[in-house]
């Protein structure tokens, strides 16, 4: 007979010190000056996969601070590890845990609290679901080496059926672990599925890609590559265009490269592992690859090196404030490896006449000195015209609402891209 008592002490130990030597690790890097911290507490509890308890409303109310027009209040509380969101068309929703391995529904505000009248778990035993896709009666959800699938009535916010791998052999070793899945305006599924690395040659061609498929997982390809790792995409709804934030390479010092938004098409490069920013050479793996600078994509947009952008939604309520027309939001998980923490915020981009894309805060407060209290991770715009902001470190979901005379117009947020 198996020992299996014996066998469950040996895996914990293997996971024990596997944690004791990354953050071993770690420390060494910080303490020689390879990898510049300036936010330990938040790598460690990064590494642990542990967050803090949700601020209370009497601290959110003092330290968070909404664009003018907007007004910033919690939604949800202690929802440890909240990751992805996604809206149904009724005002449902639906929420990733990413490290918690369940996906959960909460349940509309049919009282007017400001709360979710209640919330269930949808999924649970999941391997780090993340992304999350509504199409055609089904709830998709991307896990670290599959995509599945199951029956999903919005109307009711229930399941049925049997929940199934329609994807699989999705590589899951080295880092980002985090994969996104939406349905375009063209009716296919995109996968984006990050590096294994800081800075690499992959052996799986799929790494650092945004892939297309049909819906059912059938007719798979590559759609573009040398994107390090987008965690978040959306489509602009005045031209279709794709837009994906990237996740840049670490350990170049506090200012470069840029993390990156980027306007992705169909065959392109977008430099990575090669090229970074604006068409710079790596210092790694540049030299002799100095044909990439005419391949590579530059980003239409440079965020501030290491703000580490994950979701982006383009806004398309009809009752946003003016100045908002043509704009996205998009959540900056903030800075590990940077001298002085940075990011930890919400950002709006807004799509200028002249060419050019404006950044500005939208949601911020999360960080002072010597203290942080949330990593925004994700955004999604509600039927009821409010941003929704999930933060994976304090548990949280905000709701950032338009204030002013002017009535709610409900709309269904999936109903185009």
């Amino acid at each position: 007979m198996f020992d299996t008592s014996s066998i469950m002490r040996k895996a914990v130990t293997v996971v024990l010190l596997t944690l004791l030597l990354a953050v071993a690790g770690l420390a060494l890097a910080v303490r020689f000056g390879i990898a510049p911290v300036g936010n330990p507490r938040v790598l460690l509890d990064f590494v642990l996969g542990r967050g803090i308890q949700t601020p209370d409303d009497a601290t959110i109310v003092g330290r968070l601070k909404a664009a003018d027009g907007y007004s910033v209040s919690l939604y949800a509380g202690d929802l440890p590890l909240a990751r992805w969101l996604r809206f149904t068309s009724t005002g449902d929703l639906i929420v990733s845990r990413t490290r918690g391995d369940e996906v959960v529904l909460l349940e509309r505000d049919r009282d007017g609290d400001g709360r979710p009248d209640g919330r269930r778990v949808l999924l649970a035993g999941l391997d780090r679901p993340h992304g999350l896709e509504l199409h055609d009666g089904w709830l998709y959800v991307a896990e670290r080496t599959a995509v599945g699938r199951i029956r999903f009535d919005e109307q009711t916010g229930r399941t049925s059926g049997r929940y199934e791998h329609f994807i699989t052999g999705i590589t899951g070793d080295g880092n980002h672990f985090t994969r996104t899945i939406r349905i375009g305006p063209d009716g296919r599924l995109y996968l984006s599925q990050g590096s294994t690395c800081n800075v690499c040659e992959e052996k799986d061609e799929r790494r650092a890609t945004i892939m297309t498929f049909a819906p059912d997982g059938s007719d798979g390809r590559i759609f573009a590559r040398g994107l390090r790792n987008s965690v978040g995409f959306d489509w602009a709804p005045w031209d279709g265009a794709l837009y994906a934030t990237e996740n840049a390479r670490d350990l170049l010092g506090d200012d470069f490269p840029p993390d990156e938004l980027n306007r992705v098409e169909a065959g392109a490069f977008y430099g990575w592992p090669y090229v970074n920013g604006f068409n710079v050479l790596d210092p790694d793996l540049g030299p002799g690859h100095e044909a990439m600078l005419e391949q590579s994509r530059p980003p239409v947009h440079g965020f501030r090196a290491h703000n580490a952008p994950l979701g982006i939604t383009f806004l398309r309520a009809p009752n946003r404030p003016p100045g908002y027309e043509r704009a996205a939001v998009v959540a900056l998980h903030g800075s590990w490896n940077r001298s002085r923490p940075d990011g930890y915020k919400v950002v709006s981009l807004h799509w200028l006449d002249d060419g050019r894309i404006e950044e500005r805060d939208f949601l911020a407060g999360f960080l002072a000195p010597g203290e942080t209290i949330g990593r925004p991770a994700d955004v999604a715009e509600g039927p009821d015209g409010a941003i929704y902001v999930s933060d994976d470190y304090a548990g949280a979901i905000y709701r950032v609402a338009p204030v002013g005379p002017g009535p709610v117009i409900p709309f269904a947020p999936n109903a185009e891209h």
